[in-house]
């Protein structure tokens, strides 16, 4: 709404025949008058042309400089009329009589005649009366002759101001000064007016009041205004809603030059709010409980909370697709089901389609214009609100939706309700409903350029500096081809940097532009269910009247606009209610269930969603503090938010990029700190919402006219990878973390007493199901523990509310009882761990974390320690390590005597002395350690383990009596083991940790330690058995088997012993089929990685360990298809199935055929033949005949394997019919041979 400024001071004749101005610039006195600021503009336009300052910027002369000169001026006479009016009406008359008194009356006749002749009113300035003929005249009842004395002395406390120097051109009295009396008039109107009443706030002399403000502030134009507005107030009355306007234009002036020589990014020397989609001005909100807002939030449909949101810039993605699946995929039909699979596979249930409306094409035509050949419309600058012909219309916008929908993703679309493109189909039609002038709001433009209307009723340009990029117009230039109306239009501007050129601002003072924009949300709706409100911020009240209608002393954010100015009652007559407001309250009513997200910034945040009533808006401090470390600040994000109202928390929208800017890997990197940050927006309450390419690892930023992704990027498989096996899981369980009712954020005390801010720690649940994240975002390590949470508002029925905490074992239902203890399983490193319940309660818990370390604990559980479940031990264990399994975990340490039995068996050095072995190095330091048990009870029984031990130890010298040493240690710590087992079965966690029942036990430990003997004696002899073969063994052989010729033999008799002790066991459960018995406990006791990490020791590397357990296992649970051993009706090779067979012999795919490996597979046979050569090396002298069956039998097995080709299926049929005939087995001295009934 524009009202009147009439701003006027004196102009020289000299410079009105120089710059050529306008006569209708000035009133009968001849002072120029400017009737608004856009005059002002003009003159100053005139002047500038003439004084070259494209070449010599420093002599501009800026309108805002100008206006304000001439409003001091007006001010200054608006003063002298009410001295005359309040105090002394004759003032001026009586200083003619007084001045010619004091110079003589003819002095002052001539200075008076000077003076009109070089500063002219209107008539003698265009020659239709004389100096002399104006001055005898009269207006009214005032005297020309005073009023020349009144603009003489204007003229000089002109020319005494040192901020009006700069103009000084316009005014200069030097000529006066020579030839007339106006040097002694001027010095003596100080003694005059000293003579007549004084005046103002301090009663002065009329002289030292009008010269206060260029005294208070000499150099400054605004410094004098300010004075003028600060300590004339009573004196000036309406008049200062002027000076505001005035001061108003300087900053926007002040704004206009600085952008059209600085880059956009320099907006925040003048500290305004951060640009439209950047968060570089986040900050922490600070509630005042006072403020005038109310509360209001929207209710959440069901799925609202779990909402997880994927932007996808549509051009560029499409693109990408077609590179990757190389075919064309230009339309959103054609975008294909994997894509959309692996959406909902990584938790995404929201998909955000950027720029799928028909975009405007004098965008496109801007952006090639200016350097971008094949850059599409920018998203934001829009036709009309359909989906885009070239995506495939609403046809295949409709598959792509449905698709979608199907793996329970929704579609997302966003609106710019601030503005539409230049020549969208409302400004050619509706040209009322944007904000514009019938005049360029700045004289220098100009619209020379192309049309870039495709509307033959409309001319659309925009001013001629956007093209080389030297100046950045705020309107452009709409003309109607039929009638010629000429409008400037608005650009679309928030106020931060330079306007959006392809965009037209709509006028929300008009109830229909209101209404239209309503309808156009309500048809998106139906559309998706899900809209993203961009610059949101803007519709706002407080920011669209200080964008567009600023209170006078606010403006400056546009250039132009503050001569539009409106008081707040003004504004609040012409918009009423919150347009945001309105929206949210039709979208209730007209189209439920659709989620509005708002973009806003400008701390308007709680705002937003408290009091408007959008479901989630823009949370720019999560990325901004994480990013920069400023954990101390986003903290208090969090806290203030917490003790001002839960509820708000809940609606952040937290992400890690926002579509037009920096990349998130960018940002955060790829490693530790990028997934702590990306976890926490998986945990926290809010929106979490991934950028483009964030996933992929994708560093290029997409910019909002993109077409294509410049940079040829490939999806970064590590980073996909570890999103899949870190984030996707968290976000798949969202709703433990959406909600904010059971949300408790923890102050981290280190050890010291002193709060670590940079450690994020917080609980949240749904139902019974709890979960606690932890993250350190420094890099740094931190040490401490966490008990209290931080404070939160409890809010009551009648409005008011309290603040409350909360403890860590309140919020886990953890009593402290003593025999309680909580397990909780970590989502990032897949480990268990265990609590106690009471350290819990008293202390809280325990965290040493590295830099950037993240945990997610979740699907705790409630135990309790008592015999069957001996959970304090291991609390006491683990004492904070995570396992891969608590049950396991307790298995193990249940089990334990029996691995401690084994380790101290398998022991490097009593097996190296016991067989002569050559010492061995030991493995690194770090391994754990094979205990020997001491003092373990062994029988002193007689029985035929000892008579057998006698044997094996048989000969003279001191290695002789250290052999018999030894295998009494051997005897005696196998004897241990064996009783530490016996005891398992005898307790009562038999049942839980799987060990048959004491019932099924049927062997004795004596028995079990004799056949042990025997096997150990047996075993001694194995090496000596190799010449009685027809050929000499071959390398698979000596791999496996303790050799004469063997340079590892340490690692093949400690193997040795290790199936020899899981078969002493087999024997005590069963004496009738021991190996298979064996076989059994080797799983039940978990005897496979004790067994693998004994043997590491004995220097076998790499998976040399996990493979000889594997061989153990293999031997026992195959009995009956060893060489040697009695035939089974079944194919001697149906053992292939056992996956340990498999691993062990390398079964593998090549071209759809399984094949194994030779080598491999000969080791494994002849490993195999241990049991029948240990029968054979159980007499004095070896039997030729067994010894050649044997070899027999490893023979055809051999050549069978090659025979088939080394293929699995191939072995398989000729197992059952085609392999070369099997001699006999070979049999033990009690067993009878029988009838092998294979061929």
């Amino acid at each position: 709404m524009d009202f009147p400024l009439k701003f006027e001071f004196h102009v020289s004749r000299a410079a009105r025949q120089r710059y050529g101005f306008e006569e209708e610039l000035f009133s009968w006195t001849g002072n120029v008058l400017f009737a608004n600021v856009g005059a002002s503009r003009r003159f100053a336009e005139k002047m500038n042309r003439q004084r070259d300052v494209e070449r010599d910027p420093e002599r501009t002369i800026h309108a805002g400089a100008l206006n304000a000169m001439a409003l001091i001026d007006e001010l200054l006479h608006a003063l002298i009329a009410q001295y005359r009016r309040q105090r002394d009406p004759k003032v001026m008359i009586d200083a003619l009589a007084w001045f010619e008194d004091q110079v003589g009356r003819d002095s002052v006749e001539s200075t008076l005649l000077a003076f009109t002749d070089q500063f002219p009113p209107l008539d003698v300035y265009t020659g239709k009366q004389s100096a002399s003929e104006w001055l005898n005249a009269s207006s009214g009842d005032t005297s020309r002759r005073a009023v020349a004395l009144e603009e003489l002395m204007m003229l000089w406390l002109a020319n005494s101001n040192p901020a009006f120097h700069r103009f000084k051109e316009l005014f200069d009295d030097s000529e006066l000064k020579k030839n007339t009396a106006y040097p002694k008039i001027t010095s003596n109107l100080k003694e005059y007016f000293k003579t007549r009443p004084g005046f103002g706030p301090a009663n002065q002399n009329l002289i030292d009041l009008l010269r206060a403000p260029a005294l208070a502030s000499p150099d400054s134009l605004e410094g004098q205004l300010a004075y003028m507005r600060e300590t004339w107030p009573d004196v000036l009355g309406e008049m200062i809603r002027r000076i505001l306007v005035a001061l108003d234009i300087f900053k926007e002036e002040e704004l206009a030059i600085w952008m059209r020589f600085h880059p956009a990014d320099h907006a925040a020397h003048f500290g305004l709010p951060q640009d439209r989609g950047d968060s570089s001005a986040a900050a922490v909100p600070h509630y005042n409980l006072k403020e005038p807002e109310y509360e209001r939030f929207s209710p959440d449909v069901d799925w609202m909370p779990r909402t997880v949101m994927i932007a996808k810039s549509t051009f560029v993605w499409l693109d990408q697709l077609s590179r990757a699946y190389q075919r064309h995929i230009h339309r959103l039909d054609q975008v294909p089901n994997e894509e959309v699979d692996a959406l909902a596979r990584r938790g995404f249930n929201v998909l955000w389609l950027i720029g799928v409306w028909e975009r405007s094409k004098a965008s496109q035509r801007i952006k090639q214009l200016t350097g971008n050949p094949d850059a599409a419309a920018s998203a934001y600058s829009l036709f009309d609100y359909t989906i885009a012909d070239e995506l495939g219309g609403e046809g295949a916008y409709f598959n792509l939706r449905d698709r979608a929908a199907a793996r329970g993703i929704r579609m997302g679309t966003d609106m710019v309700p601030n503005h539409t493109g230049i020549d969208s189909r409302w400004v050619a039609e509706h040209p009322d409903w944007f904000i514009s002038l019938p005049y360029p709001p700045f004289p220098a433009y100009r619209f020379d350029g192309p049309d870039l209307s495709t509307d033959g009723r409309v001319e659309i340009k925009i001013e001629d500096h956007y093209y080389n990029k030297t100046d950045a117009a705020v309107v452009f230039r709409r003309r109607d081809r039929w009638s010629s109306e000429t409008r400037y239009i608005y650009h679309g501007n928030d106020g931060t940097s330079y306007p959006w050129n392809d965009t037209a601002q709509l006028n929300y003072l008009n109830p229909e532009v209101r209404e239209a924009v309503i309808q156009k949300i309500l048809y998106v709706a139906r559309l998706s269910p899900v809209i993203r409100f961009d610059a949101a911020m803007t519709l706002a009240k407080q920011h669209y009247q200080r964008l567009w209608y600023p209170v006078p002393g606010t403006g400056g954010a546009i250039p132009s606009r503050a001569e539009h100015g409106l008081t707040k009652p003004e504004f609040d007559a012409a918009i009423p209610n919150e347009f945001w407001r309105e929206v949210v309250d039709r979208c209730a009513a007209e189209a439920p269930g659709t989620l509005l997200l708002a973009e806003a910034f400008w701390l308007l945040e709680g705002y937003f969603v408290r009091t408007l009533g959008m479901h989630r808006v823009y949370n720019s401090a999560f990325m901004n503090m994480l990013r920069d470390e400023e954990n101390a600040n986003y903290r208090n994000v969090i806290k203030n938010t917490l003790e001002f109202d839960p509820e708000i928390l809940k609606r952040y929208v937290n992400f890690m990029n926002n579509p037009d800017e920096r990349t998130a890997v960018d940002q955060f990197g790829k490693g530790d700190k990028y997934f702590g940050v990306c976890t926490l927006m998986a945990t926290l309450p809010g929106l979490p919402m991934f950028g483009h390419g964030q996933v992929e690892g994708y560093t290029e930023r997409y910019g909002m006219e993109y077409r294509r992704a410049y940079h040829d990027e490939s999806p970064d498989p590590w980073l996909v990878s570890r999103h899949e096996r870190q984030i996707s899981p968290l976000l798949h369980r969202r709703g433990l973390f959406a909600e904010v009712r059971n949300f408790l954020l923890y102050d981290f005390y280190s050890d010291s007493g002193a709060v670590n801010e940079n450690v994020f720690a917080y609980s949240n649940g749904e139902g019974s199901r709890r979960a606690l994240v932890i993250y350190n975002n420094k890099f740094a390590d931190a040490h401490g523990w966490i008990r209290i949470s931080s404070a939160y508002a409890e809010k009551f029925p009648d409005g008011g509310r309290a603040l409350r905490q909360r403890d860590l074992a309140s919020a886990f239902d953890i009593s402290g009882d003593g025999a309680q203890f909580v397990a909780a399983l970590d989502a990032v490193t897949g480990l268990e761990h265990i609590y106690s319940g009471r350290e819990l309660k008293e202390k809280g818990m325990r965290f040493d974390l590295g830099a950037y370390q993240c945990h997610v604990f979740m699907d705790w559980k409630h135990l309790r320690d008592d015999v069957s479940h001996p959970w304090r031990e291991l609390y006491e264990h683990l004492r904070g390590r995570g396992v891969a399994s608590l049950a396991d975990a307790m298995r193990d340490l249940q089990l334990k005597p029996v691995h401690d039995g084994l380790y101290a068996i398998l022991d490097a050095v009593l097996i190296e002395q016991l067989f002569d072995v050559p010492r061995i190095e030991k493995e690194p330091a770090g391994k754990e350690g094979a205990p020997v048990l001491e003092g373990a009870a062994v029988s002193t029984k007689k029985t035929s383990a000892e008579k057998s031990k006698q044997e094996l130890v048989s000969g003279d010298g001191h290695s002789s009596h250290l052999r018999k040493e030894r295998l009494d240690e051997l005897i005696q710590r196998l004897h241990s083991m064996l009783l530490a087992a016996q005891g398992l079965i005898s307790g009562e966690s038999a049942e839980s940790l799987g060990v048959p029942q004491q019932n099924e036990w049927l062997g004795s430990v004596e028995e079990a330690v004799a056949s042990f003997t025997r096997w150990v004696e047996a075993a001694r002899r194995i090496p000596s058995l190799e010449k009685h073969f027809r050929v000499a063994w071959s390398t698979e052989a000596c791999t496996v088997l303790p050799n004469d010729a063997g340079k590892e033999n340490a690692a093949r008799w400690a193997t040795v012993i290790a199936w020899a002790t899981v078969r002493a066991l087999g024997e005590l459960l069963s004496t009738s089929e021991p190996d298979a018995a064996g076989a059994r406990l080797f799983d039940a006791l978990r005897l496979r990685e004790p067994i693998a990490n004994a043997l590491s020791r004995f220097g076998l590397t790499g998976e040399e360990h996990w493979r000889a357990a594997a061989r153990i296992r293999a031997i026992l649970a195959n009995e009956a298809w060893l060489p040697g051993a009695r035939r089974s009706a079944k194919s001697p090779y149906s053992w292939l199935h056992d996956p340990d067979v498999s691993w062990l012999i390398n079964v593998h795919d090549y071209q759809g055929i399984r094949y194994f490996s030779k080598e491999m597979y000969g080791c494994l046979l002849w490993w195999t033949a241990l049991p029948a050569l240990l029968r054979i090396a159980e007499l004095a002298t070896p039997d030729p005949r067994k010894l050649h069956e044997l070899e027999l039998q490893i023979e055809s097995r051999i050549d069978a394997a090659e025979a088939a080709g080394y293929q699995v299926a191939a072995l398989f049929e000729l197992g059952e019919g085609t392999a070369p005939q099997e001699s006999s087995p070979v049999l033990g001295d009690e067993q009878v041979p029988v009838k092998n009934h294979e061929s």
